[in-house]
């Protein structure tokens, strides 16, 4: 009989993909489940993205391939993209790749950088996909602590104590999913410090740094030496509302772009030219369009997610970043599974439960902000009546 590689025996479906599977069920059974679970904005991009795409696709010129490192309008906006905000200075052509998200980015720069057997650090509790990927690919994962006492930083007390022999990539991401920590400048100082002392690639995840904040915009970029030895990923899908469009980027030093493209060019193709212009009229939103979309909308939900919380009897951090809300479980609870299932069957509302990002995540739960203040609302008083009684 015909059997699968042997690389799938070391990773399971997605979870959302399997437990959607679930909810679909149950809504075609007429539940009603309320998703509060994945991070994907329910809003629309700017009015002027929209425009753009629709004004470009009408042309008849404009539906042809598309070169892999992404047309010079989009680079050159992602370039002032992050001038604009994070005062790093990038070159458009030799320190920017446009990628069809971030997710297919982690795929590119491992096969780009890592051999099978080759070593990564990757955070626990962090995204699934820094570990499902390395598996399929062959590496050898190491996970490093992230404890609600260190702010959901690393040790690097700890980090210094390991075996790094073989170590090829680390896998940051700030602020911190599934755990709203923040990035600071001095979390980033030792990251690059740490990078340079032991010659590993740092790859830093940010996708999230303008949802609920209002401070400075933070890059691992912005340290002195750090395109040498880091990455980093940004994407639009939840700071311009556009997940679906998949347009991300990464930006780092010259040789490591050609290395990836490289990769990416023997992968797939340059993303629809309409779509790419749009995404650099987007970079252009302005910050009241910010205020509004990643702050004060936002903003309201996070307070009904917070009610959510306590209703559950979880603890959280009140100073959390990003569009999800992250809280610990009563003690008294001897499993995650055990409150979202009950959440999920009897208050009919799906909320993620951590241990799905790794085992420092087992005793939390996650609730994403990507629902109408009305869905979460009821949501809350669908919980409180459960969990009231």
């Amino acid at each position: 009989m015909i059997q699968p590689a042997n690389r799938l025996a070391s990773v399971n479906e997605y979870y959302f993909s399997r437990k959607l599977k679930e909810v679909a069920q149950l809504n075609a059974e007429g539940k009603d489940i309320i998703s509060l679970a994945i991070g994907s904005p329910d809003m629309p991009p700017s009015k002027e993205t929209i425009d753009v795409l629709c004004e470009n696709a009408k042309k008849t010129d404009a539906h042809g391939y598309q070169p892999t490192v992404g047309i010079p309008e989009l680079r050159k906006a992602m370039s002032g993209f992050y001038q604009r905000w994070y005062n790093v200075v990038l070159d458009p052509a030799t320190e920017i790749q446009p990628l069809i998200g971030s997710k297919e980015g982690i795929l590119h720069v491992t096969l780009a950088l890592c051999n099978p057997g080759d070593k990564v650090l990757v955070p626990n509790p962090g995204y699934p996909t820094y570990t499902s990927l390395s598996k399929i690919l062959g590496q050898e994962i190491i996970n490093y602590d992230l404890l609600e006492s260190n702010g959901w930083q690393p040790d690097f007390e700890q980090l210094e104590a390991m075996d790094l022999t073989g170590v090829i990539l680390m896998w940051t991401n700030y602020p911190n999913m599934p755990t709203g920590g923040r990035a600071t400048r001095e979390l980033y100082e030792r990251l690059v410090a740490f990078a340079q002392k032991h010659e590993i690639v740092i790859v830093n995840d940010n996708p999230y740094s303008f949802i609920l904040n209002r401070d400075e915009h933070l890059s691992i970029l912005q340290i002195p030496g750090a395109k040498e030895y880091c990455i980093e990923f940004n994407s639009m899908s939840k700071s311009h509302n556009m997940p679906g469009w998949r347009v991300g980027m990464l930006a780092t030093n010259s040789t490591f772009v050609q290395w990836i493209l490289k990769v990416k060019s023997n992968i797939d193709s340059g993303t629809f030219r309409p779509l790419q212009l749009a995404a650099a009229q987007a970079y252009e939103n302005t910050e009241e369009w910010h205020t509004q979309a990643n702050i004060e909308t936002y903003g309201t939900r996070r307070k009904i997610a917070e009610e959510i919380m306590t209703a559950l009897g979880c603890t959280f951090d009140p100073t959390q970043q990003g569009m999800f809300l992250w809280g610990r479980i009563p003690d008294h609870i001897a499993d995650v599974e055990d409150l979202t299932e009950k959440v999920l069957h009897e208050a009919r509302v799906f909320i993620t439960p951590g241990f799905i990002f790794g085992s420092n995540g087992k005793r939390h739960v996650r609730i994403s902000l990507c629902a109408k203040d009305e869905k979460m609302k009821i949501a809350l008083e669908r919980i409180k009546e459960v969990f009231n009684n």
